[in-house]
């Protein structure tokens, strides 16, 4: 039986928390309040090295190939439920023209039956995540309420779909599961005896846990776990995560899909994760697709092809590229064969949409790939995921990948990354994280105080364990890293992963109304953008017949969708046409946030000699101030924060802003794509607001404030 008083060394109490990732325990620079230090952890010569020793030993795990062995046979047999009777909430028009509305929500939410959420003691279930979505309270496993300002509008619960709740059947000692000699050492993990926030309880149960996946694995494949019966358990979580959706879906209100997250990972722990979202409940399979299925995306895809013969309507949305070690958009296939037009056409049909943002930071691009954007070390978390290991920056981040997808579609190889934005949380806790200045981090018991974040100094138990891991050079035999903590001026802080955590994020979707159907149509067109939290409300438009008279005409918007295409369309060379197209940008601020300060384009293209290129370009100032048209960018705005209370000067700023503008350099014989981002005035991080809170200086190695934002999702011009 698990028992959270039971004592073990520091050393390996420290090496065994999954929150050792990178950071060295020397002295810190401050940085500036832009680019926090993660942006620059691939200069760091200490997360180097640790790095190489890293990648030593997730070699040393490969060859024992437990992390890619095959436990259950792939199959697409379905389970058929019955729609239940639902009264729809008709939304009134103002018009005969079915304007689209902007419907905010979160497709990436963990619960009880996912193993990790489970092993940081997050034991609330689906139907809390849903009840906490529509605007109830709900409890964090440290006990306190978690409650959104606002509902959202559609929410996803996306359990790992790796043994699905078998973690919480091990644990729960009423369960049939439970009486086998596996699942002794988990035996009432989360009882309220065991649920500790103390740094030993926390650490032994992180030490109970760690083995916990490939312990599973073996059992089934040696036989000592029956596969039928952890196939059950998995089966049973399955339903009633389906079950949760269809009780808690109200269309016209309130709109729920059911999902998972397939977890893969390569070798090298190459981040590979996709959420895999279900357009309706009625016809489903009967299991999740799982990494023990397959680690080879490409098989997710062909089960999901399947799956869509049969009538049964999916996506995957891939997540986390930043952690995937240049990965997730390589440009070549799982087997590094060359990318061709099959595999193009069937990625884009089956990942229409990325996650371009959330807790484990923002995956638009990084300060080493767009060097001349000075807002693109936003939220940067640079290592692979549960690992200390730096995460290679090439083949990692989405506008890299759309400017190789122009190149592959040039060489007539189809273009794999034409895909969409939107935002997500991850959260672990049922609970989206999506507000700087009530963030308690996704991993439950373990980012409860903001002690365990990172943002305050450690106590007197963090100190001791501090100097004990120096004084004894214990160094850790885990790829998750050995420095739990850092020096900074003199204080001991938390160190690795956790601190580079966002409070992040949303995914929009313009829909006719709250719908399953509605809103999953968006997704299918790429009508939807992401945010990094605040519901910032962004349009864009872009066509040969637009022009900037529809800013203020009365149907401006109806004339905007007759006469271009919004995001995530397509521009088709016109030969009739006279230069460029235009472009149309409208956005709002979230009134309960911070003024807008800019609008920008980023635009990618290939050149005439081949070569790939992208520029930013600010499109609309604050307060009617004109872009510089030497520099392409706004003057600066004089929008301050007060550190003492993060309170910002409101009356600098704009709640909307607009522009129309044509590209001057636009060359109708060149591929290219144009995506918008909004940028807010800047407001206290997250770890900002727990210094304050508690009365100490913020850490000097972390951005003090920040720019929320909102990312449109592209559009491509076709020559």
């Amino acid at each position: 039986m698990f028992k959270s008083n039971t004592l073990v060394s520091p050393c390996l109490l420290v090496t065994l928390s999954l929150l050792l990732s990178s950071c060295a325990d020397d002295e810190l620079a401050p940085s500036s309040d832009v680019i926090s230090a993660s942006a620059n952890a691939h200069e760091n010569s200490s997360v180097i090295e640790e790095t190489g020793r890293a990648d030593t030993l997730l070699e040393e795990q490969a060859q024992a190939g437990v992390w890619a062995s095959k436990v259950f046979e792939t199959e697409t047999e379905l389970m058929s439920r019955d729609a239940p009777a639902r009264q729809y909430v008709e939304r009134s028009l103002a018009s005969s023209f079915n304007e689209r509305t902007a419907y905010y929500g979160d497709l990436h939410v963990h619960t009880e039956y996912s193993f990790d959420a489970y092993a940081f003691g997050t034991l609330a279930t689906p139907y809390d995540a849903y009840r906490f979505a529509t605007g109830e309270p709900i409890k964090n496993a440290a006990g306190f309420d978690m409650q959104l300002s606002r509902p959202m509008d559609f929410y996803a619960v996306t359990d790992h779909a790796m043994f699905l709740g078998v973690a919480k059947a091990a644990a729960e000692t009423d369960t049939e599961f439970s009486k086998n000699e596996f699942s002794q050492p988990y035996h009432e993990l989360n009882s309220p005896e065991n649920s500790g926030s103390d740094w030993l309880s926390i650490l032994k149960r992180l030490q109970t846990f760690a083995d916990f996946l490939p312990r599973a694995v073996t059992g089934v494949n040696s036989g000592e776990l029956d596969r039928q019966e952890v196939l059950g358990v998995v089966r049973t979580a399955w339903t009633d995560t389906v079950d949760a959706a269809e009780q808690f879906y109200r269309p016209g209100e309130f709109t729920t899909f059911v999902g998972y997250e397939y977890t893969s990972s390569a070798a090298d722990m190459g981040n590979l994760h996709r959420n895999v979202i279900f357009e309706g409940a009625s016809l489903l399979p009967r299991e999740p697709f799982s990494r023990f299925h397959s680690v080879n995306p490409e098989d997710l895809w062909q089960w999901m092809d399947d799956l869509r013969a049969k009538g049964v309507e999916s996506l995957a949305i891939p997540h986390n590229s930043n952690g995937s070690n240049g990965r997730m958009f390589q440009t070549t296939t799982w087997d590094e064969e060359p990318l061709d037009q099959d595999y193009a056409k069937q990625r884009m049909r089956n990942e229409p949409i990325i996650e371009l943002t959330q807790i484990k930071g923002t995956s638009e691009t990084h300060p080493t790939l767009s060097s001349r954007d000075e807002f693109s070390g936003f939220e940067i978390m640079p290592y692979r995921v549960a690992t200390n290991a730096l995460s290679k920056i090439e083949g990692s981040y989405a506008r890299e990948a759309l400017l190789n997808g122009l190149s592959l579609e040039q060489k007539d190889r189809g273009n794999p990354f034409q895909f969409g934005f939107i935002g997500a949380s991850d959260t672990h806790t049922a609970a989206s994280q999506n507000d700087e200045s009530n963030f308690s981090s996704k991993l439950g018991l373990v980012s409860a105080t903001a002690e365990q974040r990172g943002s305050v100094p450690q106590g007197t138990l963090g100190n001791l364990l501090y100097y004990y891991s120096e004084a004894s050079n214990a160094f850790s035999s885990s790829p998750r890293g050995r420095a739990a903590f850092a020096k900074v001026n003199g204080d001991i802080y938390l160190s690795g992963a956790t601190i580079t955590f966002g409070a992040s994020g949303l995914a929009v979707a313009w829909a006719e109304e709250n719908t399953r159907e509605s809103i999953y149509s968006a997704f299918r067109r790429k009508e939807v953008f992401a945010t990094s939290g605040p519901r910032i409300q962004l349009r864009f438009f872009a066509g040969h017949g637009l022009d900037e008279s529809l800013l203020t005409a009365e149907d401006g918007i109806e004339q905007a969708y007759a006469r271009g295409v919004t995001m995530g369309g397509n521009v088709l060379a016109d030969e009739s046409a006279n230069g460029s197209p235009g472009f149309l940008f409208m956005a709002t601020a979230d009134p309960m946030g911070a003024p807008l300060q800019r609008v920008q384009v980023i635009k990618g293209w290939i050149d005439d000699d081949g070569n790939t290129q992208e520029e930013v370009i600010d499109v609309a100032c604050a307060n009617g101030a004109s872009v510089n048209s030497k520099t392409n960018r706004c003057p600066v705005n004089g929008a301050k924060v007060d550190l003492s209370d993060c309170s910002i000067n409101a009356q600098t700023g704009s709640m909307t802003l607009s522009a129309h503008w044509q590209d001057p350099d636009f060359d109708p014989e060149q591929r290219s794509f144009y995506y918008a981002r909004v940028l807010e005035n800047p407001t206290c991080r997250w770890s900002t607001w727990d210094a304050i809170r508690a009365g100490v200086t913020p850490r000097d190695d972390l951005a003090k404030t920040l720019q929320e934002r909102a990312w449109s999702s592209p559009i491509h011009y076709i020559p």
